[in-house]
């Protein structure tokens, strides 16, 4: 049986499509984007370190002195997107210069190979700094579960913002009865919880919380369940503004990280072309 070839078909209207022209190395340099990564990574922290403190030192916790928390608040989201502006943009050029050069390679590629390369920079910088965080917190939140019980306790009352308003409905007015207020509280705070995830806090629960209230401070039956009702109107009131501060914050955040994708990117373009455009002196 006689042996065929097989003869690669000729394109007569482009024959420089069948000239081989791939190289065997990858289109990224990924030397020059993880340098550039831990270049926009080390470059954020130091950044958002510095407006840490320019923060602290504009404040005051003294009434008419420092900066109002409007102006704080503005103050903080333009450096947060400055921050993030300037380390990635510092990236993404680190990126663009220290790349190899790609021979032999139309324009339009090499300028879509610079800009993700800046975008590689931007998306590995971004994991890097959530890694740093996600560790950080872990670490803090391991030292804090070996300290003391006085210290965890108070560690509890500044994270839960409940803890201040069932403090106000047990306080005494010189009647008190001796009774177990730890569990009281306790107990006070699951009710809260439960109330504050289902939007109301059920008649029952009103009045067995009044009655606590009532035991515990010597107050009659409707004082204690005015206290009540203040306590948790107050309590939906800081939880809807805490809902508000993280909706804001997510979205200034997005903003932030989109503007460093875009600055990164672009910075990468620049970089690669003042690169490719460098001549060996002989």
């Amino acid at each position: 049986m006689p042996q065929t070839t097989y003869q690669r078909p000729v394109n007569s209207r482009f024959p420089d499509l069948d000239v081989k022209n791939e190289a065997h190395s990858s289109g990224i340099s990924w030397p020059a984007v993880i340098g550039g990564a831990f270049t926009a990574a080390a470059l954020s922290l130091i950044l958002l370190t510095l407006g840490t403190g320019l923060g602290f030192s504009s404040v005051s916790p003294w009434s008419n002195m420092g900066a109002s928390a409007s102006t704080v608040k503005a103050g903080a989201i333009i450096w947060l997107i400055f921050t993030q502006i300037i380390a990635f943009a510092m990236g993404g050029y680190l990126a663009g210069r220290l790349r190899t050069r790609w021979v032999d390679i139309h324009t339009d590629e090499v300028y879509f190979r610079d800009t993700a390369h800046g975008l590689l920079v931007w998306a590995v910088g971004v994991v890097l700094m959530a890694a740093f965080l996600a560790s950080a917190a872990a670490m803090f939140a391991g030292r804090a579960a070996q300290r003391p019980e006085p210290a965890q306790a108070a560690d509890a009352s500044v994270l839960n913002p409940n803890e201040y308003l069932i403090d106000t409905m047990f306080r005494a007015t010189g009647t008190m009865t001796d009774l177990n207020a730890i569990s009281m509280r306790a107990e006070a705070d699951r009710i809260f919880a439960h109330a504050l995830k289902d939007g109301s806090m059920s008649q029952a629960d009103n009045t067995y919380l009044a009655r606590l209230i009532s035991a515990r401070t010597g107050l009659n039956q409707a004082d204690a369940q005015q206290r009540v009702t203040q306590a948790f109107a107050q309590a939906q009131e800081a939880a809807e503004t805490a809902r508000k501060a993280i909706a804001h914050l997510s979205l200034w955040l997005f903003v932030a990280l989109l503007s460093g994708a875009f600055c990164g990117s672009y910075a990468g373009t620049i970089g690669g072309r003042q690169r490719d455009h460098v001549r060996a002196s002989i």
